[in-house]
């Protein structure tokens, strides 16, 4: 598991991105449990993820609309599967708007650039 915490901060939201090898929907919900294990993760507002696999794409926004088809565009763009990706959001308070979706692209290139040998 590679976690890069608070990578992005916008009027209070903090990101933070984490992922790893993964295959499955039930892998990638196991992954989730265990990040939130960690009691910073376990306060999160949001857990989006996605994961490109043999059997297609799976997604999960929990509650952050969108979230999770933005990862799935990024790794089909920079090839990466049978990886899941998690991005991390402890909301500020403060509506981001669209920005928001910026943000979750950029903790995805941040996690591939650092994931990458």
């Amino acid at each position: 598991m590679l976690v890069l915490p608070n990578i992005i901060s916008d009027r209070g939201s903090r990101y933070a991105v984490s992922g790893g090898p993964c295959r499955s929907e039930a892998e990638a919900r196991d992954f989730v449990k265990e990040l939130c294990r960690r009691k910073k993760f376990a306060k999160a507002t949001h857990h989006s993820w996605g994961l490109l696999t043999a059997e297609g794409p799976l997604k999960s926004d929990d509650g952050e609309s969108g979230a999770g088809a933005v990862i799935l565009r990024m790794l089909e763009r920079e090839e990466v599967a049978d990886h899941l990706v998690v991005v991390t959001r402890w909301y500020g308070g403060k509506h981001l708007g669209g920005d928001r979706f910026r943000h979750v692209q950029e903790a995805v290139r941040l996690y591939v650039e650092e994931a990458r040998p």
